[in-house]
């Protein structure tokens, strides 16, 4: 069978990877654009780019894949498997081809770019991986096959990214070499995660903890959270709630015996690591060794969608 396989962050790898120990010929590999990185501009691979170079493999890297669809059309292939690629299947790719895509939740839940993250956003206790025939209206067609993957208290995006990736490709070998009838969703129970927005990276601490640390575990180890004090941002890596009592208003800071605390609408979180801007991730109690620039009884600046 010869496959056109399209996926870019680490999540597509092990999908890519499994397609390849099991001899299915790769004709060519889809990915998005380099990125530059830095003041020198480094070029950044996609993680499904070097796996490519790695085995040697035809890459093909569209800004916008509409507008560079012939390159793909006049490949000679029996199927696409999509894998997180990054862009919207045109409908012309979908007529010409069958293509299956490994998506990261148990559809019709979470159709969207950032199903992983949303998941531990709401605080789920289990998630799971659908292997599902394209369709081009989004993550809109029939299932053929799922697979479910518990959430830890530990789990953080990249931790349960890892697990899902690893259980997709699984699933996706299980379709191409067995027979699965597909199943249409329900539209009824259609949720979306579509993809983070900026203002989706900042913490509110006008919700119960249990929300705030959700959504730290969601950005983690990148983006990571951000939230702004007298104007100034910082980056928030690892929270915990804390035990203290004291009367304090959501959002309000305290910071005591070079420890750094936060209030929620109903507990207290304690701030364990944090970056300044044009700074080094440091721990907090070392961040605040000299620094003035927070203080107890400073507040949490709320965000809204027009950051």
């Amino acid at each position: 069978m010869k496959i056109i396989f399209m996926g870019t962050p680490e999540f597509s790898v092990p999908v890519l990877e499994k397609l390849i120990e099991n001899n299915y010929e790769i004709v060519m590999v889809v990915t998005q654009p380099d990125k530059l990185q830095g003041r020198k501009k480094e070029i950044i691979y996609s993680p499904v780019k070097k796996l490519a170079l790695e085995k040697d493999l035809k890459i093909f890297q569209p800004i916008k894949l509409k507008d560079e669809l012939d390159e793909i059309l006049n490949v000679d292939a029996d199927l696409i498997v999509t894998a997180a690629f990054g862009q919207i299947l045109p409908k012309k790719l979908l007529e010409r081809f069958k293509a299956i895509n490994v998506h990261g939740s148990l559809l019709p839940k979470y159709r969207g770019g950032a199903p992983i993250q949303y998941a531990l956003f709401d605080g789920l206790q289990k998630t799971g991986v659908t292997i599902m025939d394209m369709a081009f209206k989004m993550d809109s067609g029939d299932i053929i096959l799922q697979g479910e993957v518990p959430i830890t208290e530990d789990d953080n995006y990249e931790t349960l990214a890892r697990k899902m990736s690893v259980l997709g490709a699984d699933l996706l070998i299980k379709v191409l070499k067995g027979n699965y009838e597909s199943i249409k969703q329900n539209e009824e129970d259609v949720t979306f995660a579509y993809n983070i927005k900026r203002h989706e990276e900042f913490l509110d601490f006008y919700g119960g903890y249990f929300n705030v640390l959700n959504h730290l575990r969601g950005l983690l180890p990148e983006p990571a959270a951000t939230i702004v004090v007298n104007g100034e941002f910082y980056k928030v890596y690892k929270m915990v709630k804390s035990d203290i009592i004291k009367e304090m208003k959501p959002g309000e800071i305290l910071i005591e015996n070079r420890r750094m605390f936060i209030k929620s609408t109903t507990e207290i979180v304690e701030v364990i690591e944090i970056q300044a801007q044009g700074k080094k991730k440091m721990l907090v109690k070392d961040f605040l060794n000299g620094q003035k620039s927070l203080k107890s009884g400073d507040y949490v600046e709320r965000r809204n969608s027009n950051v």
